[in-house]
């Protein structure tokens, strides 16, 4: 399985990026999506996820509101809409790939997604 995140770069605060993951190489239909984010000098933190199986979605407590997460099936693509950008929002952003039953809401972030990518940096000055 294959990942490749795209769509980061440098934006005013209140600005948006749509962050893309398109996801090549994988034979099943059920399997999840997760976005994570690495800002400097902290810990990887879980953004969102999306099932491909059934559609569900989660986010971060902090986040909700402000980033969406979508996918397009026939593009093997997840998109994470973020809005409202803030200087905190300034990280490395990466997806993975995983089973669809990771994408359940409990600590979904901690769970072994196995495949990643190679992450997207976003900026955002204040």
């Amino acid at each position: 399985v294959q990942l490749q995140a795209s769509g980061g770069g440098l934006v005013q605060a209140g600005g948006s990026l749509r962050l893309s993951c398109a996801a090549s190489g994988f034979t099943t239909d059920d399997y999840a999506i997760g976005w994570f984010r690495q800002a400097p000098g902290k810990g990887r933190e879980g953004v969102s996820c999306i099932s491909n199986t059934d559609g569900t979605t989660y986010y971060a407590d902090s986040l909700k509101g402000r980033f969406t997460i979508t996918s397009d099936a026939a593009k093997n693509t997840v998109y994470l809409q973020t809005n409202d950008l803030k200087p905190e929002d300034t990280a490395v952003y990466t997806c993975a790939f995983g089973k669809d039953y990771y994408c359940s809401g409990y600590r979904w972030w901690t769970l072994p997604f196995e495949y990643w990518g190679q992450g997207t940096l976003v900026t955002v000055s204040s």
